[in-house]
């Protein structure tokens, strides 16, 4: 809301066709909504550029089917991450238009359309990090950025890198996802000019300590250019490489000086 959109709402108060208690719920509800047990943030894609994402994970699923229930008067493709099986069919018992990936586990409710922009490569060390790289994907493509995915090039075979490399490069930012020693991520900033978003997985063997070594060595990588996410933060990863993509490709919104806050 901008301030012509404001100065309209007051002339209807003062005309009397919108009450003040109408306008002053109204006027809440900018900022966010208030389900006691949930406060809905509405107003963070003006503030930050993007919507508010559900993390569904730990929720109670009567608390999730609110809070799904109210966005959708509000949003179309809304995210949700961290969806189990229970959550996915609780979210179905709230509206039909609802596509779940499993691998991911996550949900686009009331899914449209969406323009894209740029290149994002997400690419994997192996294939049981396949899931963390599928919620930065899909998070990416949610958000409208163009992605290719680059799966199991990691290095213990590491000519399957260099088949790939060419495309690789083209990308505005890359998203690296391994787990074990996590030294995908230096490899590829080493041979790129561009940020890679690098995020650990808790795959590998009891040294791995649940993804502590591969974190460990992306936060060491003698590699300039990387940015390191928590373990298995694909959402985080693929959030972070959507702001980096789209100020490439000049696709960032120009805040509204009128909006307020």
């Amino acid at each position: 809301m901008n301030k012509h959109d404001i100065e309209v709402l007051l002339e209807k108060v003062k005309d009397g066709s919108e009450s003040i208690e109408a306008a002053s719920q109204y006027f809440q509800s900018l900022l966010y909504k208030d389900l006691n047990f949930a406060k809905i943030d509405y107003h963070r894609k003006k503030r930050v550029g993007y919507p508010e994402v559900i993390y569904c994970e730990g929720k109670e699923l009567e608390h999730l089917k609110a809070i799904v229930a109210d966005m959708l008067k509000r949003d179309t493709n809304i995210l949700a991450t961290r969806v189990s099986k229970q959550a996915f069919e609780a979210i179905s018992e709230v509206t039909d238009k609802v596509e779940y990936n499993k691998i991911a586990k996550i949900c686009i409710v009331n899914p449209k359309p969406i323009e894209k922009v740029g290149h994002i490569a997400v690419v994997t060390g192996g294939t049981a990090d396949v899931p963390v790289a599928e919620e930065a994907a899909i998070t990416c493509e949610v958000f409208g950025n163009h992605v290719e995915r680059y799966y199991d090039v990691g290095v213990a075979g590491i000519h399957r890198l260099f088949s790939k490399l060419e495309d690789i490069r083209k990308a505005n930012v890359i998203i690296a996802v391994a787990g074990m020693e996590g030294a995908l991520a230096s490899v590829i900033a080493g041979l790129v000019d561009v940020p890679v978003v690098a995020v650990p997985t808790s795959i590998g063997y009891g040294s791995n300590f649940k993804g502590l070594s591969a974190l460990l060595t992306m936060l060491n990588s003698c590699a300039a250019g990387i940015g390191v996410m928590n373990i298995d933060n694909g959402f985080g990863g693929g959030y972070l490489a959507s702001q980096i993509n789209k100020g490439f490709s000049g696709a960032r919104e120009e805040y509204d000086e009128n909006t307020i806050l």
